[in-house]
């Protein structure tokens, strides 16, 4: 039931389809006063859009520039812009515009094509010299991946890596390092011990070799690494409770709510866990939702968690980022990818139809060696499993129950695996449509969507309260309830420690409504700041206060509008009732809604505590 999947960027080039994993501009291998980087800025499967950026490193002027770079057979460029292309074969040539040749120092400039195929630029030259900046002869190959490093001699604050050697065509010099994607060493041998770690920390290790032109080749698997000592579970003063929260990646355009403030607001001292919403589920794949919020956007030192603005040569920017930053600063919050959402969820029937496939395409996205430190595990948001949301998906029962076993399977222990489930707890609803019982033997807890029960998507009412705790004279639809949802699940034999109750950090209204108590008639949605018939707490709190109570709930009639949604005290109530129904916790959607001082998020906390 999750009701909105992004908001407007603002930027066009965030309005194409992003269908899936998208690559870092990255070096590919440059003049000795210049570099030219490539970066696949899309990919649809039987073609991509990429783009190679031409920097002036050097103290004086570019006037003129030209890339060279091959392609395996199968790949070609089929349509360019900002550069003359041509090819010979598999050679192509790019050379700039009339109007984009000169670059100052520090300058940059990009120019982008359409391709076919699947294939990667090799053997890349800028102004006759290597694309990396380094003075190699055209044609010198840079060199292969290392192996993925092993780790032994784990201690409280060190650790000893180990890798397999790489080749290269004119011999390998030496390896950097990567420590979450940043260098941390340069080794001539191939292992390294990396000292001065934190107790009970995570860390992710990847290495790369460097030829004798100095040319760096792909950047090998990383491996996870978690020290001895320290705390390595969730924050005991939960009482074990976990309190989880979404953050959307598209927030950080209108809303402008950035990971910083969860920082400031003083809602990531009081949370276990943020579910990172949402990657995309196509073509029975987990593909990139956003690239540029997910990890390209730089943000400045005010809009950052660290206070260190984002550079252009660093290797991870955008959330991302900022969600490592965040778990420096607070060790023991744990990051899941959440998958899906009601726009992303229509991709869920092709990867049920090969789970293993899409548990392997999801693990290796989720643990890219770009990011694998800032994700804790998957959760799954398939809105609904052999039912309708969105769309109908008829994918049969035990669909739900072997994706969930391919999940687990492929992360395995060390890493959470959870999902958001629908909360129809009537007979034959959509819980009774697919195998949660079966299911949660592989997830770590299920966060039941206990929320938009009842709205405007009914334009003429009857108005009624959209999160209601339980049942009451005159509901529109029995069932509709977080009781009769958790009520179900259990009778299921899902344990109650695996079912999160769900709050919405927003209201949902009517207007047209000639009555102060719930039932009313309306002749619309109630104007909201992003889409009609929502509107976040913070704005309501003081735009339409509470007037009443209902189901759990609150409700407030204000002019002709009807707004129901949940409060500080409301919260309170529901955060007692998922105790003494020996809940797992609560999660809420989402982190934007709350107030400045994250008033519910602090209910929340304190109802657990």
């Amino acid at each position: 039931m999750r009701f909105r999947q992004r908001a407007t960027a603002g930027l066009a080039t965030l309005l194409l389809p992003l269908a899936g994993l998208v690559g870092l501009a990255s070096p590919a291998h440059a003049a000795d006063s210049a570099t030219a980087t490539y970066a696949k800025t899309q990919d649809w499967g039987t073609g991509f859009e990429g783009k190679w950026t031409v920097k002036n490193t050097g103290t004086t002027a570019i006037s003129s520039w030209t890339i060279q770079w091959d392609f395996p057979s199968g790949t070609s460029v089929t349509s360019a812009w900002d550069a003359d292309v041509t090819s010979s074969g598999n050679h192509w040539t790019a050379k700039n515009k009339s109007y984009n040749g000169s670059l100052a120092a520090g300058a940059s400039v990009s120019f982008g094509f359409n391709g076919a195929g699947s294939g990667s630029p090799s053997n890349c030259t800028l102004n006759g010299g290597s694309c990396d900046g380094g003075t190699t002869v055209p044609g010198d190959s840079a060199p292969s991946a290392p192996g993925t490093p092993t780790a032994s001699s784990i201690t409280d604050t060190s650790v000893k890596l180990s890798w397999s050697a790489a080749t290269d065509d004119k011999g390998v010099k030496n390896y950097d390092v990567l420590r979450g994607g940043t260098k941390v060493a340069t080794v001539t041998t191939t292992s390294y011990t990396d000292t001065g770690l934190t107790a009970g920390n995570d860390y992710s290790y990847s290495v790369q070799a460097r030829d004798t032109a100095d040319q760096t080749g792909p950047v090998s698997g990383a491996v996870a690494v978690h020290t001895t000592g320290g705390t390595t579970d969730p924050p005991p003063a939960t009482g074990g409770k976990v309190k989880l929260g979404y953050f959307t990646e598209w927030g950080i355009y209108g809303r402008n709510y950035n990971v910083k403030n969860l920082v400031t607001s003083g809602s990531a001292a009081k949370i276990t866990h943020i579910n990172y919403a949402f990657g995309n589920v196509t073509n029975g794949q987990c593909a990139i939702g956003d690239s540029y919020a997910d990890y390209d956007k730089a943000f400045t030192a005010d809009q950052s968690v660290s206070g260190v603005a984002d550079t252009w040569d660093q290797p991870l920017r955008g959330n991302f980022n900022q969600l490592r930053e965040l778990k420096a600063k607070y060790p023991n919050l744990k990051v899941l990818w959440s998958f899906g959402g009601w726009t992303w969820s229509g991709g869920f029937a092709q990867a049920a139809a090969n789970p293993t496939a899409f548990a392997n395409s999801c693990y290796n996205l989720v643990k890219d060696p770009r990011w694998a430190d800032v994700f804790d595990g998957i959760d799954i948001d398939w809105e609904y499993p052999n039912a309708c949301g969105l769309s109908c998906d008829t994918s049969g029962a035990a669909a739900y129950k072997n994706l969930m076993q391919a999940l687990r399977a492929k992360f395995g222990s060390n890493n959470l695996v959870t999902a958001a489930t629908t909360a129809d707890g009537t007979s034959g609803g959509k819980i009774d449509a697919a195998d949660y019982a079966g299911a949660s033997q592989y997830v770590d807890w299920y966060n039941v969507m206990s929320y938009d029960f009842f709205g405007a998507f009914n334009a003429q009412g009857p108005t009624a309260p959209h999160s209601p705790l339980t049942s009451y004279s005159g509901i529109p639809t029995p069932g509709f309830t977080t009781a009769d949802a958790i009520a179900k699940f259990k009778a299921k034999g899902v344990p109650a420690s695996k079912l999160l109750i769900g709050i919405g950090f927003y209201g949902r209204g009517w207007t047209g409504v000639t009555q102060a108590a719930p039932g009313g008639t309306a002749t619309g949605p109630a104007a909201g700041t992003y889409e009609q018939g929502i509107e976040d707490y913070k704005v309501l709190k003081t735009s339409c206060p509470s007037t009443g109570l209902v189901a759990g709930t609150a409700y407030a009639y204000c002019g002709n509008n009807w707004w129901s949604y949940d409060t500080p005290a409301t919260i309170g109530t529901k955060m007692s009732w998922a105790k003494s129904q020996g809940l797992g916790g609560a999660f809420f959607w989402e982190f934007s809604g709350d107030t400045g001082n994250g008033e519910l998020v602090g209910a929340i906390n304190s109802g657990l505590s």
